[in-house]
This record gives structure tokens, sequence and C-alpha cells, in this order.
């Protein structure tokens, strides 16, 4: 078994939630290699590998700007420490750019960096921003959701520093209770897919090969392990699709349900969280 330092232990525990001689033993199993890791862990039942949402060291913020009920776009902002993330300068550069992103709605990350705002690109207000703040800052993604009905919901999970996550819902129809129930659902459950139509076919038979062999390891009959499986993919259909998720208000029904009950239909969203996927 290939040797590993600490620091590759640290940032395997910190993305599963597992132990920490866990994650020793699942790296120097897997030579190193971090997604084997998770997947070892996973086979051998480590409490919360799979539904913990992977991280990555980064401070920032997430903002927000909206038209109306129909429109909105969703940023996240990065920097290197919280301490720049609460400051008036890099808050008025975060707005300042979500609200062009809605205004020109760029194609892309590299194509926003391009475009201009106040007679100079995105990457130059961001190089000013880095010179003058003496720290990195990047935009890491954005997103806008036009059409329908666009609720949003922004929470700190700091008081003393500016939003870290930030939900966008689109529904066919106006009702913004039902709204904001479904975007602070997804705030605290992290769905990962709108639907199970959306998940893309890598992912699903990545996750149905991990099945059966965790389903092989537990010794069950041959026979049996097609259907299994297939349960477990349902579980993890309910764990990872907004539509499925037990509604957090009301656990005996989904969001799909509870958003037919209320007459309307989730299109889409985006949640966001600084510093994870």
């Amino acid at each position: 078994m290939a040797s590993v330092n600490m620091a590759d232990v640290k940032r395997l525990r910190e993305l599963t939630a597992a132990g920490m001689m866990d994650c020793k033993k699942a790296l120097e199993e897997s030579e190193g290699d971090f997604e084997r890791a998770v997947e070892i862990l996973r086979l051998k039942g480590a409490k919360g590998v799979g539904k913990r949402e992977a991280r990555t060291a980064s401070n920032g913020l997430v903002a927000l700007k909206q038209d109306g009920d129909s429109a909105a776009a969703l940023l996240e902002l990065n920097c290197e420490t919280d301490f720049v993330a609460k400051g008036e300068r890099f808050q008025e550069l975060a707005a300042q750019v979500v609200a062009h992103i809605l205004a020109t709605k760029p194609a892309d990350v590299p194509a926003l960096l391009e475009s201009q705002l106040d007679g100079k690109t995105v990457k130059e207000q961001l190089d000013e921003a880095n010179a003058a703040l003496g720290e990195k800052i990047e935009i890491r993604r954005f997103a806008v959701l036009e059409g329908g009905y666009v609720g949003a919901y922004m929470h700190k999970t700091d008081p003393q520093l500016p939003p870290t996550v930030g939900v966008l819902v689109q529904l066919d129809t106006a009702n913004a209770e039902v709204a904001k129930d479904i975007a602070q659902h997804a705030a605290a459950m992290a769905p990962q897919y709108l639907s199970a139509d959306e998940v893309p076919a890598d992912v699903i038979e990545k996750e149905r090969s991990l099945f059966e062999e965790m389903t092989r390891e537990e010794g069950k009959p041959e026979a049996a392990i097609a259907k299994i499986v297939e349960g477990r993919i349902n579980g993890w259909y309910k764990d990872f699709t907004l539509l499925q998720q037990a509604f957090v208000k009301d656990n005996k029904k989904t969001i799909e349900k509870y958003a037919g009950e209320n007459g309307v239909k989730v299109q889409a969203f985006v949640r966001y969280k600084v510093g994870q996927a």
C-alpha cells in the first residue's frame, strides 16, 4: 500500500466527514486516488460519505440581482479571507457584476470577464480590486433564470459576513410562498439535480457500479443484486434530486408533491454555496 501524508488525510476527511484513520486507510488502499478513496469509504459504510458537499478552500459571497418576479441572476465571487468578504469594496464589486450579468446575460465566465463594465472589462475591474484589496479575487460561477416566476432565498451562515448561500427557484406559475419554501429547502438540503431525468447518464452508471460492488461485498445472493441495486439508485434520487427529496417542512411528501398540491411546477433551480460544489 502507498504511504500518504497527513495533509491528504485531512483533505479527504474534510471532503467526506469520515474518521481520520478510515481516511488514511482508504488513501493507502487507493494509492492516493481521492475519487477511489471516497468510493472505498462508501463501500465500508462510512456515515455521511456521498451525501456531504465537496469543499474547496475559498471565501467570498453569493450575490443576487432580481428583475421583478420573472428574472434573476446569482453570482459566486471568491476571495482569500472572510476579512475581505465582509468589506464594502468587495461587496460593491459583487453587486455591480451580478447586475451586469442580469443585464447582459453572458454565455460563460470567460465571456463575462471580457465584457465591458463601466468602460473597462470585468477582468480589469477584478484586477483593480485585487491590487486594492491585496487578495486574489475571482468569479467562480454565475447563473441566470428567466421566465415564469423566479423566487430567491439568500442565507448568511455568519451574521457578520455577507450571504454565502443563494438559491433561485423557477416556477411555471407565480406563488411567492411556495417559491420561498422550496428555495429554503434547497438551501438546507443541497440537491444536485432537479429530477432523475436530469442526472447525467455517466453519474448514474458510476453510482450503479458502486452499488453493485457494495451489494456483492455484503454477500447478497446474485439473483437479488439487480433489485437491491435498483432500490439503492432510487434512494440516491431521493437524496440528490430536488423533486424527489422529502420536503423539510413535511417529510411525508416530496417537493414535487408539495408543489403540485399548490398548483405549480418547479421548472429549474440554482443553488450556490461559497466554497462548495
